[in-house]
This record gives C-alpha cells, structure tokens and sequence, in this order.
C-alpha cells in the first residue's frame, strides 16, 4: 500500500494558482490512482470551479459543474465518500473530499483508475493534503494579497461579460428548442424525447453556473461586515481598546449582494488600519481608546470608515507598510488618511464594486475625501471661517487641511490650488 508523502505538500503550495491542482494530482497520484480531478472551492474566487486530467465521458465532454454539485450531499461537512457518480454523462468510481476551512466549503472528487476502495489510511492522508491546501489558499484569500485581488478582478470582469454575451443567448436557444421539441405535431418520439434531455441538461448547467457565480462570489453585506467584526473584536481585546461599529442598515445596503473580492480586500485593509492605528500610536489614556468602524454599500462602490480618539500622529506610511494601498490598487480602491494632531485619525477605504470602464488619470487623485471638500470650497473664493462653519470643523483643521493640499499638488498659493481644482475637475466629479 502506497502512502501519500505530505512533505509534497511543499510543491502543491509554492505552485503557481494556475497549476495547483495538476500539482495536486502529481501528490496524490501513487495513493490514489485516478485519471481526472475537479475542485469546487470558495476560496478560490477567480476560478471557483477547475478540472485536471482526462474526461471520463466521450472524447469532447468535460466534467460539469452540475456533476460535482450534486456530490455535495453525499459528503460531510469535512470528510469523504467513495462510490459511484455521473460525471461527464458517465458512471465512474469516485472518492469525494470535503475541508471545512471555509465556511462555504471546498470539495475535491477524484476520478478514480478502478473500483477498488482507496485504503482508509490513504484516504485520510488525502484529506489532509486537501485540508492544508484548503487552508493556504484561505489564507491568501483573507490577507487580500495583491496579485491574488488582480487575478479575480480580472476573471470577474472576464465572467460578467460571458455571462452578459453568452448566457441570454444560451438560455433563449433552449427554451427555443424547447418549445419546439415539445410540439406535439413532431413525429420521430424517440429523437423527440431525446433531444429534451440534452436541452434540459444543458440548461441544468447554465443554472448551476449561475447559481455558483452567485454562491461563491457575492456574499451580503451584513454578514461581511459580522465577520469584519468578529476578528476586530479579538485584535482589540488584548489592548483594552474599545470598539464601536456601525454596523450597516438597510440604509447602508446590509442586505446588498457584494462581490466577494471587494468584501475580503476592504475587511483586509480595515484590519490593517486597526492594527496600524493601536500599534503605532499606542493604546491606553495617551494613545488610542476608542476605535470606530463603519460602512456603506453605495450605488456603485463600497466605502469603509475607521476613526480612533488617538494623538492624531499615524502617518500614511504605516499604512503603506502594511501594504493597505497595494492590497487596494488591483481594484481599483482608495485610502484616505485624516490624521488632526489632538483630535484623532479617520482613515477612509473605498472600493468600487465593478472593474473601471478606464483607469482613471486625475491630477487631484493625490487627495484625499476631505481635501477635496475643502478644495471645492477653495475653488469658490471661501476663507477659512466659513468652510469651517460648512464642514462642521474648526478653522485650525481646515488650514491644516489646505496645507497638506498645497504639499500634495505641488503649488505655493491657495490661488494656484483652485486654478489646478478648476481645471482638473472631471466631467464625473460631483461638487464637494
């Protein structure tokens, strides 16, 4: 009896994502012989669902989704089944695993050589393989790591549009076809009948995709914020820090459907604001008390708030060595750091929920949320009493404001700064 080496488990991690699962297969080849792979996990969000190897079926058929699917039942939460299932519009010998890592889950279905049962020992060195690879890519998932955001912005804007273009079309030529297999002025039963079941098979899979598009790459905006929550409460716990949350509405969008990427990329950045604030201001009567986070589901974006009651001293490059910009960048996201010696910082996070149609190329997107209200207010000839009595701040905050703006855009007057403002405002742009 041949016994899995997990010290392969070295190879299956360090491979590139694109060739995990033929790594995968190299592993578990000698324990468990079989011909053919398919993964089905929710932590792999730019490509949820893979295959490996030969299709068990006629040369031209693939494994499905819907094929996998249905394995779902038969395995536990975390374990494994072997026995016999449809794959590729076959009967073949298959061993099931499942991890549990995830809260959605991750099945791995081997397609199996023969019909001997793979040896309980070897079974359970497979499932641990499986639990160990489950639980690395979980983990790049959670950290939001930069070229892991990239590839599944990319393959969500790549699916949006397949989606777009191929499932109308699809899913009209079945019921088309339907329609008129289902007339029963048709002679020839037999061809009839049959051409049915591959219409309705055909759209059993176009809804099983859908359906898994919708499972694992959206999640709602409650219970993305609850998890975001859960893990902010143990980082705070330690220190004594206290933590208020807004916790998001109706108004907010609690019950809006997200991209899944967008909500793991703002709970990481959040996460490592949080630690960036306590850790390099301190916590306790002369650093940072209070945390408060909140967020919002707008029309086209999703925007977080972290504010603390510290010193007001965290500087953008403490975030920038937590790598919050770079993990923001691949989708397009936005930091904006309002740090007001004596009162306390605000960090805003904003990400949108689409790719850009066009990157955008702004002079002023140097600036943050808040300097760009005052500049707004700059653009219109205002001093600095009244843009304080417009933005509800004081007039100390609002010259501290103008001159990181000064800084920011390069220019000596506020002058200079409103003509730059007038003639970098974008047709898009609303008015602070």
């Amino acid at each position: 009896m041949a016994y899995i080496d997990l010290t392969a488990a070295i190879d299956v991690i360090q491979a590139p994502l694109g060739e995990t699962l033929q790594h995968l297969s190299i592993a578990l080849a000698q324990a468990t012989p079989h011909r053919a792979l398919a993964d089905l996990s929710s932590n792999c969000s730019y490509a949820p669902f893979k295959t490996h190897g030969e299709s068990p079926g006629e040369p031209g058929s693939v494994i499905t989704v819907a094929d996998v699917a249905a394995l779902r039942s038969r395995v536990p939460q975390r374990g494994s089944w072997q026995g016999r299932a449809q794959l590729a519009g076959v009967d073949v010998p298959v061993l099931s695993l499942a991890s549990d890592v995830t809260e959605q889950g991750a099945l791995l279905v081997l397609v199996l050589t023969g019909d001997v049962p793979v040896h309980e020992e070897c079974v359970a060195s497979a499932q641990a393989l499986w639990d160990l690879l489950t639980a690395h890519r979980e983990g790049l998932r959670a950290a939001a790591i930069p070229g892991l955001m990239a590839g599944s912005r990319a393959a969500a804007a790549a699916r949006a549009v397949t989606i777009a273009e191929l499932g109308d079309a699809h899913g009209t030529a079945l019921t088309a076809l339907l329609g008129v297999l289902r007339d029963r002025a048709l002679p020839d039963t037999n061809a009839r009948t049959r051409a049915i079941d591959l219409a309705v098979s055909a759209l059993a899979e176009l809804r099983s995709r859908a359906e898994l598009d919708q499972a694992l790459m959206e999640e709602r905006a409650g219970d993305a914020f609850a998890r975001l929550a859960e893990s902010l409460r143990r980082i705070l716990r330690a220190g004594g820090v206290r933590l208020d949350l807004g916790t998001p509405g109706a108004e907010e969008g609690v019950d809006r459907l997200l991209p899944c990427d967008v909500t793991t990329t703002v709970c990481a950045a959040v996460r490592a604001a949080v630690y960036a604030a306590v850790e390099d201001q301190g916590h306790g009567p002369d650093g940072v008390r209070r945390i408060h986070v909140g967020w919002r589901v707008g029309t086209s974006e999703l925007r977080a708030t972290v504010r603390d009651n510290g010193p007001g001293t965290l500087s953008r490059g403490a975030l920038d060595a937590r790598r919050v910009t770079d993990r923001l960048a691949p989708l397009g996201g936005r930091l904006d750091v309002d740090a007001v010696p004596g009162w306390g910082t605000t960090m805003t996070i904003e990400v949108p929920l689409a790719p850009p149609d066009t990157p955008r190329n702004d002079a002023l997107s140097v600036l943050g949320m808040r300097e760009l209200e005052v500049l707004g207010h700059l653009a219109r000839g205002r001093r600095n009493k009244d843009i304080a009595q417009e933005l509800h701040i004081s007039e100390s905050t609002v010259k501290f404001h103008v001159t990181k703006i000064l800084d920011k855009l390069g220019v000596r007057t506020r002058g200079e700064a409103a003509a730059l403002a007038r003639e970098s405002a974008a047709p898009d742009r609303r008015e602070p």
